[in-house]
C-alpha cells in the first residue's frame, strides 16, 4: 500500500511505483507497434524472421523507454501525472449505476423525440413533394 498524507493522498514514494508500471506498459506498446511495423516493412524486403522482428523491436522499445526514463522532465511529468492522478475523486458504484441510467434514459427520450420529428418532416415534404 502507498504511504498516505494527513490529506489522503499517497506520497511520492507510493506513486512512484505507479510511474514505473506506467513506463512499463509503455515499452510494452512500444514494443508491439513495432513489431507490427517491422513486419509489415520486414515482408516488403525478406522473408519473415519473427524472431529478429521482436528482437529488434524489444531493443528499440527497451531504449526508447529507458530514455524516458531516465530523462529528467520526462520522468518529472510522468510523477506529476500520478500524483494529479491520485487527487481524482472516482465516482462510487451506486453513482455510477445512477449516472449510466441517466444516460440511458436521456438517450431513449432523445431519440424518441428526434424520431417523432424526423416522421413528421417526413410526413410534411411527402405531402409537399407530391
Amino acid at each position: 500500500m502507498a504511504a498516505k498524507i494527513p490529506g489522503g493522498a499517497p506520497t511520492a514514494i507510493g506513486l512512484t511505483r505507479y510511474v514505473h508500471f506506467g513506463f512499463l506498459a509503455g515499452c510494452a506498446v512500444i514494443t508491439y507497434v513495432l513489431i507490427k511495423l517491422i513486419e509489415s516493412l520486414w515482408a516488403i524486403l525478406l522473408p519473415s524472421n519473427q524472431y529478429a522482428v521482436v528482437g529488434i523491436a524489444v531493443i528499440i522499445a527497451g531504449a526508447v523507454t529507458l530514455y524516458c526514463w531516465r530523462h529528467p522532465k520526462i520522468n518529472m511529468l510522468a510523477k506529476e501525472i500520478a500524483t494529479e492522478l491520485s487527487k481524482v475523486t472516482w465516482p462510487t458504484r451506486k453513482e455510477t449505476s445512477a449516472f449510466t441510467i441517466t444516460v440511458i434514459v436521456t438517450t431513449i427520450i432523445a431519440s424518441t423525440i428526434l424520431g417523432l420529428f424526423d416522421m413528421f418532416w417526413a410526413t410534411l415534404t411527402g405531402l409537399v413533394y407530391r
